[in-house]
C-alpha cells in the first residue's frame, strides 16, 4: 500500500489591497495579478473594516454568467437581492453560495452605518456543460453551519465533511470542501483531501504552520497546498484562524472579462451583448 503523503505549501500570496463594486476597499489574493485563478477557484477578497468609509457604498445591481459566487460573513451585516427574486440576510457566520449559470444580477450591500465589517467573497468556476444551467441560490444560516469543537480548535464546515459532520451546501459540479478553522496556542487540525483537488490555505487571523516542513504562513496571506491526501495544520503563535479550500480542478480553458467567466472569447462577447440588450436572465 502506497504511503499517504501530507500537502506541504507551494507557494504563499499575500493579500493586495483594491477596490470592487462602488468602491469598497478589499484584500484580494485570488483573481488579481499575481494569482490569477487556482483552478477551479477564480477569486477570494476579504473585507474587513471598522470604517464604514470603506464598506458603505457596497455592491449595486451588478451581472453575472458562468459561474457561482459564494459569500461566507464573519461579522457585520449584508443584505443579498437578485433577478430571480431571492433576498437573503448575511449576518455574522452566514453564507450563500450563489449558481450564476446562465445570468443573473444581483446586490450585495452593507446593512450598517458603523461596526465591524468582516466577511469573504469567493468565485468558483462552473464546467462548460454547466455554464448555462438555471441560477440557484443557497442561502445558509450560522445556525446552519455545523461547528465541531476540539482541545484547542474550533471548525465550522460550509461544504464537504468533516469530524462526521456535513456542510450544508450540496449538489456543487466541483465538490467542494470549506472549513473555517480556528485554533489556540499549541492547538492542531488534521484533515484528508482527496489527492488531485486543488486546495489552498488563507489565514485570516494570526499565524499557522502547515506540512510536515511547518511552513508559517501569516495572516492575510494565501497558502497553495502541494498534491497529497491530507493536510495538517499546527499553531504556535496566540491564535490562527483560517479558511481551508479544495475542489476538483475542471481543466477547462477559461475565458474571463469582468463579471463573465466562459471558455471561450465568442462566449464572452454574447455575455456582453445578452446584457446590455436585457436577454442575459432570460430563459
Amino acid at each position: 500500500m502506497k504511503a499517504s503523503a501530507t500537502r506541504e505549501v507551494a507557494r504563499i500570496v499575500a493579500a493586495r489591497k483594491t477596490t470592487e463594486g462602488a468602491g469598497v476597499r478589499l484584500n484580494r489574493t485570488l483573481g488579481g495579478p499575481e494569482l490569477a485563478s487556482l483552478d477551479p477557484f477564480l477569486l477570494l477578497d476579504e473585507i474587513r473594516s471598522d470604517r464604514p468609509d470603506d464598506y458603505a457604498a457596497g455592491f449595486p445591481s451588478h451581472p453575472h454568467r458562468g459561474f457561482e459566487t459564494v459569500t461566507y460573513m464573519i461579522d457585520g451585516a449584508m443584505d443579498h437581492k437578485d433577478s430571480v427574486g431571492n433576498h437573503g440576510h448575511l449576518a455574522g457566520g452566514a453564507a450563500q453560495w450563489m449558481t450564476a449559470g446562465r445570468g443573473i444580477v444581483h446586490s450585495e450591500m452593507p446593512q450598517q452605518d458603523r461596526g465591524l465589517l468582516w466577511g469573504f467573497q469567493l468565485w468558483v468556476n462552473l464546467p462548460k456543460a454547466h455554464k448555462m444551467m438555471k441560477p440557484r441560490y443557497q442561502d445558509i444560516a450560522p445556525t446552519s453551519i455545523p461547528e465541531i469543537a476540539g482541545e484547542r480548535s474550533r471548525t465550522r464546515v460550509v461544504a464537504g465533511a468533516y469530524g462526521g459532520s456535513t456542510g450544508p451546501v450540496g449538489n456543487i459540479d466541483v465538490e467542494p470542501l470549506f472549513l473555517d478553522v480556528a485554533l489556540t496556542s499549541k492547538g492542531s487540525f488534521a484533515h484528508a483531501i482527496p489527492k488531485k483537488h486543488t486546495a489552498f490555505v488563507y489565514v485570516m487571523d494570526g499565524a499557522i504552520r502547515l506540512g510536515e516542513k511547518q511552513s508559517e504562513v501569516r495572516e492575510r496571506e494565501l497558502a497553495i497546498l502541494t498534491e497529497g491526501d491530507a493536510l495538517i495544520a499546527t499553531c504556535d503563535a496566540e491564535r490562527g484562524r483560517f479558511l481551508l479550500l479544495a475542489a476538483r480542478p475542471l481543466n477547462e480553458p477559461i475565458a474571463r472579462h469582468g463579471p463573465f467567466v466562459m471558455n471561450t472569447d465568442d462566449e464572452i462577447r454574447e455575455a456582453i451583448a445578452d446584457y446590455r440588450s436585457g436577454r442575459l436572465t432570460e430563459g
